[in-house]
Order: C-alpha cells, then structure tokens, then sequence
C-alpha cells in the first residue's frame, strides 16, 4: 500500500447512525470509509471496487452478517473482513471464522482496539501479497490494451479513443484480462469461471455471459465494436486480437496477387 494511500474500509451496519459514527471515529484515524446498511449494495460494492477491509455487524435488514461474508468469499473475495457481534457462544466466533473472517471482535469494544485489529487484518494481508481484485488479477498487473482500449487495473478503468473513460467491474476487469492473456484460442466458460472467480466459486454460465454483455455494451456505448470477442455456443468464448487476425489472413492475401 502506497504511504499516501488512505485504506478504504467498508462499513456494513444497517443503523444509519451508528453506521455514520463508525465511518467518523475511522476517518479520524486516517481511513477513508464507505457506508452500507444492507448487504447486498454492499456485496456489489465490495465486487466491483477495492477495498481494503470490510467491517460487517451481522444484524442486516436483507441478509444476516454471516451470510454476506459466505457470499463475499464464494464469489472468490479475498479482502479482509472483520466481525463485529454481540457477545456469542464459542461456537458462533468459530463458525464465523470458518466461514473466512479475518478477525472477530466483540462489542461494545473500544475505538482504539478496532482500530489495531484493522490494521493488523490490513498488515496481515500485504504480508500475504493479498492485493488481488480478481482471483487472476492483482494490483501489481500494469495496464494492457483490449481492442483499442487500455485497462487500468488499478483504476479499474476503461480509457477509449479520445480519453474517455468508464469504470470497470472487478469481475470484467478479470475476464478481459484472461481474455488478453489467451488471445487466438478457445476458452471454455468453466476455465474462465476458474480463472477469474476460483476453482470454488459457485457461479453459473449465466452470469458469466451477463458480465460479458456488460464488457460488450462499455464498447458499444463508446462507438466501439467487439467482433474480435466471439461467442462460441455451447462452449465460451474466443478473443482474436486485430493483430492475430491479420497475421493469419496476410498469407491468403500474398496468395491472391500472385
């Protein structure tokens, strides 16, 4: 983590004030936060950007604390989450931990402790190299092209013709990437699901090809085709870069002058 960058921590508490006094008492610690009262704007948050730690109370209107942090880490989530909860029997903290917490406090707690544990869930994590916003991307990965756009992974940024620019999902930004690394072959739905979610992760064919429609519709609402990414039916996916297409095509054209 870069010294001059604030840890975003995400705030999941479904009271609206003490949800508010939390993001302050962090704030005041040098944390820039995001508040959530219901899990599953949260879960879509926490997909789609990167976040530094998650802090989940588990008294949730739509879900229950517990349950958005299985979701989280089903969905091949690695960033740090930590409880918080109500004095429990030991086996609801080990459960929780099972479940893949990082760390679990009891309330009431004092500020100063949360704030250790948040730091020390945060060092943990860099010590690990657990800056990944996809199981196959991480923020080490440098910027590559895409059919005449560069991806920022770090800005999770798309940058057209013309410096115009879109916000990327954690979950395209993981699918363009695989997609430029494999470029000229065929690439099956379930290695693409491995590659960007994990080997674990219970995500459907479904899904994967509405992640893929909103890659297509980035392109499209900026004047941009993406005919290089075809759809093999039944199969997955081919991405034939323009540079691979007229390797393989200038052989055929020699052959017509001659």
């Amino acid at each position: 983590m870069s010294p001059k960058m604030k840890p975003l921590i995400a705030v999941v508490q479904e009271d609206r004030g003490l949800a508010a006094t939390l993001a302050q008492q962090l704030e005041s610690h040098g944390f820039t936060t995001q508040t959530f009262h219901k899990a599953a704007t949260a879960k879509k948050f926490v997909e789609d950007n990167f976040v530094h730690c998650v802090v989940i109370d588990p008294a949730l209107s739509d879900s229950t604390g517990l349950q958005l942090l299985e979701n989280l880490r089903a969905c091949g989530i690695t960033t740090a989450i930590l409880f918080l909860a109500t004095p429990a029997e030991p086996i609801v903290i080990a459960q929780t931990l099972d479940a893949g917490a990082d760390d679990f406090i009891i309330k009431p707690y004092h500020l100063e402790e949360l704030v250790a544990r948040i730091n020390a869930v945060l060092r943990r994590s860099e010590t690990a190299g657990d800056r990944r916003l996809t199981r196959n991307v991480d923020l080490t990965i440098g910027a590559f092209s895409f059919n005449g756009a560069e991806v920022h992974p770090e800005r999770l940024e798309l940058i057209f013709y013309g410096n115009r620019k879109c916000k990327l999902g954690r979950k395209e930004l993981g699918i363009l990437y695989h997609l430029h690394a494999n470029p000229g072959v065929i690439i099956s739905r379930q290695s693409l699901i491995h590659a960007v979610w994990g080997v674990h992760a219970d995500v459907r064919s479904r899904s994967l090809d509405q992640y893929v429609a909103k890659i297509r519709d980035y392109y499209e609402d900026h004047g941009q085709a993406l005919d290089c990414l075809r759809t093999i039916h039944g199969i997955g996916y081919w991405y034939e870069p323009e540079a691979i297409t007229a390797t393989l095509s200038a052989p055929a054209k020699k052959s017509r002058r001659s």
